[in-house]
């Protein structure tokens, strides 16, 4: 890592990933696809775009696919330490994940799922019957709560 381009990538990597954690609680509401735009134009306007269509188009393409696709991650992702574990909720998916963050034996206890659930603020946006819950190793996929079966996306309050 002695390149300096290499080092100027990485620290913006880890800039961007830092804005994206401090203020990703600021859009409302959260877990939703609105919460991700704003926060997409609230970066395109502080990055001197204008707030047109081809403004924010001209942005999104600037960002790329790859570099959106971390933001979203870093954005829908939280980690809970004192229950050691990682909570992914992105809209686009059709379930959430709750992982554990260290080494353990056997399967996930979903009440501390549940817990790190209702702590975010997700426990009435996925399903409530625990038999829709699946294990997967030792983390938990959940569906969101649906107005339609199969539709697989939250609805937004």
């Amino acid at each position: 890592m002695s390149d300096p381009a290499d080092l100027q990538a990485t620290l913006v990597d880890f800039a961007l990933a830092e804005l994206v954690r401090q203020h990703r609680e600021s859009f409302q509401p959260l877990w939703s696809t609105d919460s991700w735009a704003k926060l997409l134009i609230w970066l395109a306007l502080n990055c001197g775009c204008s707030g047109d269509q081809d403004g924010l188009r001209a942005f999104a393409e600037a960002l790329g696919p790859v570099l959106s696709r971390r933001l979203r991650r870093v954005f829908f992702e939280r980690e809970l330490v004192d229950l050691d574990l990682q909570v992914m909720a992105d809209p686009a998916e059709p379930q959430v994940l709750v992982l554990p963050l260290g080494p353990g034996a056997g399967p996930l206890p979903l009440e501390r799922a549940a817990t790190a659930l209702e702590r975010l603020g997700l426990l009435e946006r996925v399903a409530a019957e625990r038999e829709c819950w699946s294990s997967l190793e030792r983390a938990l996929s959940i569906p969101w709560r649906s107005a339609a079966p199969g539709a697989g996306s939250p609805p937004v309050p």
